[in-house]
């Protein structure tokens, strides 16, 4: 028998992408499933839509880590957790996968392969982008065994918006090994793909990752959105003290040199040297912005 998974969603005014989002749900390989909404008190009809794909629609603010932890710790009843935004779509054999590399390899949670979805130059650069990212520091769980998730104490609802992922991550890594999911058993053509297709990006039928969803992402709203973020990352770093993730996170060396370069990723930069000129630009944008708000 399956057991079951529970897809935590968290969501504020997303009528326009979380259809998409429940539909890659209820279109995977595997079938034990709840779905659990944990809405910030929308005025638009993301409440209205989710309740076509599930009953479990609730309201939970002020943040999203309070909003995760309302549906992971106090609502879920599954063996597995995953949490997503509500601009995400799962490949359809994505928790196959990796309910899989919990039976084979026996980690304490999963990175999971992410592709960026969008048309234009931005959006391209930040899919080059994150695709150097996988399963690095960078990177943050999004799966785990719910026991795991609970004996961890969740999120911290204290951290600010913007590394409470990393902060999870890093208490999930003083328990155990982490693993990345990348690969899973082979789709063929699924009902999502023209969608996916017409925001740059291809699905091969063995892939098992995310499509973010960052087609209406502008630059002055990508950077107001790192601004608002960095804001946070002194706490975080109080927190954790002279840690060696926290350097390489926020340090130059590795955000913008070793993180590009390590485990053979340099092929990719020879392959596609100007849209590494893209992603190198808007790291210096991003930095700029982080030393604006010191």
């Amino acid at each position: 028998m399956q057991e079951k998974v529970s897809v935590v969603i968290t969501t504020k005014n997303e009528e326009k992408n979380i259809e998409n989002c429940l539909k890659s749900i209820q279109l995977q390989t595997w079938t034990n499933i709840e779905i659990i909404v944990v809405d910030n008190n929308s005025s638009d009809k993301t409440k209205e839509i989710s309740r076509k794909y599930t009953e479990l629609v609730f309201d939970k603010g002020p943040e999203r880590s309070a909003q995760r932890n309302h549906g992971l710790i106090d609502i879920a009843a599954g063996v597995y957790g995953m949490f997503i935004d509500a601009d995400m779509i799962l490949t359809p054999n994505l928790i196959e996968a990796c309910v899989n590399e919990f039976s084979n390899n026996a980690p304490i949670a999963l990175h999971i392969e992410e592709i960026v979805l969008g048309n234009g130059r931005l959006a391209s650069v930040r899919r080059f982008e994150r695709s150097f990212y996988s399963g690095t520091c960078i990177d943050g769980v999004r799966f785990f065994k719910l026991v795991d998730f609970k004996k961890i104490g969740g999120f911290d609802a204290d951290l600010p918006p913007g590394p409470e992922d990393w902060d999870l991550d890093k208490r999930f890594k003083q328990r155990g090994t982490l693993s990345l999911v990348e690969s899973g058993p082979s789709v063929e053509r699924w009902p999502l793909d023209n969608f996916i297709e017409s925001r740059g990006a291809v699905r091969s039928k063995n892939f098992a990752g995310i499509f973010h969803n960052e087609d209406e992402q502008t630059l002055k709203r990508y950077l107001a959105k790192k601004s608002y973020y960095s804001g946070s990352m002194e706490i975080y770093k109080t927190k954790w003290g002279n840690d060696s993730d926290i350097k390489r996170q926020l340090g130059f060396f590795y955000r913008y040199f070793s993180v590009f370069l390590e485990n053979g990723k340099w092929t990719k930069i020879v392959q596609n040297p100007l849209r590494f000129v893209g992603v190198i630009s808007l790291r210096f944008l991003v930095g700029l912005t982080y030393v604006s708000t010191r």
